[in-house]
């Protein structure tokens, strides 16, 4: 029998159905991860199955005897000793514990009353096996690195989740529910939980993530919440991305035939007086039968449609950094770092929690007072997405947050109207004038997002952008960051997104040094020092076999990989117009005919020589990271 079991469940908050007839079954040892897009009622299904929600309808089954726990998205503010916080996963076990060691506390002061309590509940610790409770307790801190006496509320929000995860695993669930775990986590802290849930035998997940290479290491299966319905894939990311395109299409085709046959229904009924008179009553209430399901049928959500609008380019070089450095209650964050940026490059940040990434972004743009010189480019049009979303007004509308007041937006030269802009974010008109407050974190970063891209830039800053987005969200962001002709810091924890947007990676020790790398995230795991360390000293036979190894694993990604592929022929394609236009402008007589087109001409053979120069040397920076990996 099925762990979990979820048959004909019906749910609705006064809207469409979040679960609409939803059918589900999960299986001992199976680690599915629930995806779908923001709002669709992933948490809500969680909830149902720990039991803090109900179903309208149907019904959730779990086998007898099993234990579920549940890590919720939030990460709690309060204060309180670590150890007293997991105990509390005990339930009942952990009042009965506390309660004793009260009451002992008071009888040593000469409570009688007290004294008495301690009889009845030690008789009832004995039946729990409730004295084990601290070692417990202790072993599986210790098992997560967690000081038991430290205070919550002193701890980053990734030791929070551990202790969080530590009070769900405490009674050993077999079942255990994750909404979003890796939300604000450094990435040494997703790769530790990682590790940590796939170490735990017999271990039953169903969790909730939007980061990519989390699910691809962890699920051993993905199910799919749309329109309340629940469909299950097998295998990982990718692979659930093509059978849900297959799915979609053969969708659109069933309802091209039903609207087809809807419409010359419709039509039929329509026809003269003779017609009716003469009509099939069965054919009639097919009719109205088909109306009602158009009526029901809930359409696919539409994809967000994304834009940036650029600003004139920035000159070649954008920032020249030289010992910069930011001290912070005496702690030196950044310690001499020297670097430069030139147009076009898309710089990664990464590093625990806390150690400047921020700092350093609002540094370089003089923000914040710092060591050093930063030398700024010209003409330089920064658009920042924060990471804390400080530039909402959580009390306005989303339309007003976005437009700031006015009706219409300007869009490359073009009018549009708020409410139809907004619709290219997934906001209908009803939602554009929703405060921001009553919306979810996915909701408000698609406004964050919208707000941004109104602003013409040649430079875009993005702190924690991809956080509570939905995947289909965060893959069109990379494919509109790809587009985008001018220059990106980036700082971000998703491991996939960096590894498709970034050309380069600053790499924060934590020791206020940062250092370079190319490539994404996998390309800087393939290029730091202690793997090329470790690679030195094997000198025996089966070193070389694990060399071989190490070469094959610190290739170039795949967007890397298609740009060496496409830059010879796109700078055959920009000399041969070299060639053309020096050959029109050769004897001079083209600004004779036409001055402006020649001058055009002439500023167009200077954008190709620093075009064809950029080509080169990043042409070359490849050939040479193909070279090191293969010697």
């Amino acid at each position: 029998m099925a762990y979990i079991t979820l048959r004909d469940v019906q749910l609705a908050f006064g809207g469409p159905a979040l679960l609409d007839g939803a059918n589900f079954t999960l299986e001992r040892g199976e680690r599915v991860c629930l995806i779908g897009r923001n709002g669709e009622g992933k948490s809500t299904l969680l909830k149902l199955i720990e039991g803090s929600l109900h179903a309208d309808n149907g019904e959730v089954l779990i086998q007898n005897g099993l234990t579920v726990s549940m890590l919720t998205q939030d990460v709690p503010m309060d204060s309180g000793k670590v150890a007293d916080i997991v105990a509390e996963g005990a339930g009942e076990v952990a009042q009965v514990l506390q309660q004793y060691n009260t009451a002992s506390d008071a009888c040593v002061l000469g409570d009688m009353e007290a004294c008495e309590r301690m009889g009845d509940l030690q008789h009832k610790l004995d039946q729990m096996d409730g004295w084990t409770l601290e070692n417990k307790v202790n072993t599986i801190l210790g098992k997560m690195g967690l000081d038991p006496n430290a205070d919550l509320a002193d701890l980053s929000g990734g030791r929070k989740r551990r202790v969080l995860l530590a009070r769900a695993l405490l009674t050993q669930p077999d079942i255990l529910l994750l909404d979003e775990p890796t939300n604000h986590l450094d990435v040494e802290s997703i790769e530790w939980l990682e590790k940590f849930l796939l170490e735990q035998n017999n271990l039953t997940l169903l969790f909730i993530s939007h980061d990519r290479s989390f699910v691809d290491h962890l699920a051993t299966r993905i199910v799919e919440l749309d329109r309340g319905t629940l469909r299950s894939f097998e295998g990982n990311y990718s692979r659930y991305l093509e059978l849900k395109a297959q799915q979609l299409e053969a969708e659109e085709k069933q309802n091209a035939l039903f609207d087809k046959k809807l419409a010359e229904e419709e039509a039929w009924i329509r026809q003269g007086i003779k017609a009716r008179r003469t009509r099939n009553e069965g054919r009639v209430r097919a009719l109205k039968t088909l109306r009602e399901e158009s009526k029901a049928r809930r359409s696919q959500q539409g994809k967000v449609n994304m834009g940036v609008q650029e600003a004139q380019r920035s000159g070649k070089l954008v920032f020249e950094i030289e010992n910069l450095g930011v001290d912070y209650d005496n702690i030196s964050l950044i310690k001499d770092f020297s670097t430069v940026v030139v147009r076009g490059d898309r710089i990664g940040l990464v590093g625990d929690n806390g150690v400047g990434k921020t700092t350093l972004v609002k540094a370089i743009l003089g923000e914040i007072e710092h060591h050093g010189q930063v030398k700024t480019g010209t003409q330089l049009e920064v658009a920042y997405f924060d990471q804390l979303r400080n530039q909402l007004d959580l009390e306005k509308s989303v339309s007003d947050n976005v437009s700031e007041g006015s009706d219409f937006i300007d869009i490359n030269g073009q009018r549009r109207h708020i409410l139809s802009y907004l619709q290219d974010f997934l906001f209908s008109p009803e939602r554009s004038r929703t405060p921001v407050k009553a919306l979810s974190g996915g909701e408000r970063n698609r406004i964050l997002l919208a707000k941004l891209l109104l602003k013409p830039s040649n430079l875009i800053v993005m702190d924690e952008p991809t956080n509570d987005l939905d995947m289909v969200t965060l893959e069109l962001l990379e494919e509109m960051l790809a587009e985008y002709k001018g220059t990106l810091l980036l700082i971000s924890h998703d491991r996939a997104f960096m590894d498709n947007v970034v050309t380069s990676t600053w790499v924060f020790d934590g020791k206020g040094h940062i250092q370079e790398y190319i490539g994404g995230y996998q390309d800087y795991l393939a290029q730091r020092p202690e793997l090329k360390t470790e690679t030195v000293k094997k000198d025996t036979p089966k070193s070389n076999t694990s060399d071989k190894s190490a070469q094959k694993k610190v290739k170039l990604s795949y967007k890397d990989q298609r740009e060496l592929e496409q830059l010879p022929q796109e700078m055959e394609q920009l000399e041969a117009e070299q060639s053309e236009l020096t050959e029109k402008l050769a004897d001079g007589s083209w600004f004779v005919k036409d001055a402006d087109a020649a001058t055009k001409a002439s500023q167009r053979l200077s954008e190709i020589e620093e075009l064809l120069l950029e080509k080169l040397e990043r042409w070359d920076t490849l050939e040479n990271m193909v070279k090191g990996h293969t010697e």
